[in-house]
């Protein structure tokens, strides 16, 4: 007790050493030779408790330095990625879009031409070409001197190169320094240096203590019992992981078995099993990950056939097709899975008679844009029901039951149109007083069923998981499942 203070040991020793110079500022560095202790946390608790108490006051100056980031270190190497690409543009009697593409590779060539254009090179019958070289190149400069200029100090950077780069992936990092420095208040000063020896302290009494008779001479630490106690910080699953467990848990209990399979996968399996026809959108290159490796992969030539025959006249099915031409090569073509029903037909094709009902949860991959509402990698929750009287009614069912279970037990069903089911519906489900659609569903067509030797009804549906951890955690940005922040991680609910 100093002065009616009560002060901790490490609060006595760094007030001592202050007092020896009470109109100063005094610096971390100060502190600890002062003191001679070799633990900043030790100077800054106790820097806090001085605080605290109205005995010193802090200031605080955080100072940002700007880094080259991993891309920065590429770019001071080899060059900036719009520098290179200008540089081989000027170097060109023709230097057409044909030629830059097969100079450079794709990652490069479709950002290095949006970098140009927004410095002055257009596109001129499939040419490029630049009315104002000398401004190009001016910027081209300051762009390489402001990353040779690194690293830096952020207020000496140019504001506008930096927002420039900030805008630009892995080409710059900031790096925070931040520091602390203790000045005593009045009362601080007032306040005598008599008094402040370090004393033993004790928190609990212990038999030695008792039996020695140590405690009389001793000082309790004291403890402010109405304190809020800290949060436990114990590890617990992903909320994303926690979702899974739960939904495997519900589809379980209602009888359903686990599928789970290859992300590589054959067009084939993958579009022409489900009579998706060769020239739908959803098989260019901006919504598929096709391999270089595999590129191709083997079918059984039987099937790939029967395939054809499906959708060019409809095979047995009655059905027109598609009346265009099939391509065998198109259907081996290797790549990533855009969906899990790929793995629930082979697994119909593998037991063409035996009746099942099996789920799956697993991730898919498609080639979107970053935003709000969507990833290029993401989970997709698949089901099917195969067997004898199976129909729309069961389906509309299990689907309900599942939701249910969810916590959402209003659940419609709209018509839709999918090119492998018929009848095909789109689920929603109500929240917060709106219908929010969640997936699709159907019975499987003639089309797809048959070429498999499958005379049982198929019911399925396919849901996207992400959509529905967003409903369910409130979310309105599905970014946030996947960032680091351990703050978001820790306080969301058991699921």
């Amino acid at each position: 007790m100093t002065d009616g203070v009560e002060l901790t040991n490490p609060e006595r020793r760094m007030l001592r050493s202050m007092l020896v110079a009470p109109s100063e500022v005094h610096t971390l560095d100060r502190i600890m030779d002062a003191c001679d202790w070799n633990d900043q946390a030790v100077a800054v608790g106790a820097g806090q408790g001085l605080c605290d108490k109205g005995i010193v006051e802090i200031q605080e100056t955080v100072r940002r330095t700007i880094h080259p980031g991993q891309e920065g270190h590429n770019a001071i190497a080899n060059g900036l990625l719009e520098a290179r690409l200008w540089s081989w543009i000027s170097s060109q009697d023709e230097p057409t879009m044909a030629k830059l593409q097969a100079k450079f590779e794709r990652h490069e060539a479709g950002p290095g031409v949006g970098l140009l254009k927004k410095l002055g090179v257009q596109l001129d019958s499939g040419s490029f070409v630049c009315e104002d070289s000398s401004l190009l190149k001016s910027e081209l400069q300051a762009r390489n001197m402001f990353l040779a200029s690194l690293p830096a100090d952020e207020e000496d950077l140019s504001e506008r190169l930096l927002s420039h780069f900030k805008g630009r992936k892995e080409l710059i990092e900031v790096v925070e320094h931040r520091s602390r420095t203790w000045k005593l208040t009045e009362a601080g000063k007032a306040m005598s240096s008599d008094g402040l020896d370090e004393r033993k302290q004790i928190s609990e009494i212990t038999p030695e203590l008792l039996q020695s008779g140590d405690w009389k001479d001793a000082e309790f630490r004291s403890f402010d019992v109405t304190l809020e106690s800290a949060t436990p910080r114990t590890g617990r699953s992903h909320p994303m992981q926690e979702l899974i467990e739960r939904i495997r848990r519900i589809f379980l209990e209602m009888g359903f078995s686990e599928l789970v399979d290859d992300y590589v996968q054959t067009a084939g399996w993958n579009m022409d099993a489900l009579f998706i026809p060769q020239d739908h959108p959803a098989r260019e290159m901006q919504d598929t990950f096709y391999l270089d490796s595999p590129a191709s992969i083997e079918l059984d030539p039987e099937l790939v056939q029967k395939w054809k025959d499906i959708h060019e006249h409809g095979g047995e099915t009655g059905s027109r097709g598609w009346s265009g031409s099939f391509s065998e090569d198109v259907s081996k073509r290797g790549l990533l899975r855009t969906h899990t029903t790929v793995n629930t037909i082979q697994h119909l094709a593998n037991n063409p008679n035996e009746p099942c009902r099996v789920f799956s949860v697993d991730r898919v991959f498609r080639k979107e844009a970053i935003d709000s509402t969507h990833l290029p990698e993401f989970h997709q929750i698949e089901g099917i029901i195969m067997e004898p009287g199976a129909n729309l009614q069961m389906l509309v069912t299990t689907l309900k039951t599942f939701y249910a279970k969810m916590g959402y037990p209003e659940v419609r069903v709209r018509p839709a149109y999918f090119p492998y089911t018929e009848p095909s519906l789109e689920i929603e489900v109500k929240w917060k007083g709106k219908w929010l659609e969640l997936g699709g569903a159907g019975i499987f067509r003639p089309e797809v069923t048959e070429p498999l030797g499958i005379s049982s009804p198929v019911c399925a549906w396919g849901m996207g998981l992400e959509r529905l951890a967003m409903l369910v955690l409130g979310l309105d940005d599905i970014r946030q499942l996947y960032i680091s922040d351990l703050e978001w991680l820790r306080n969301q609910p058991l699921l």
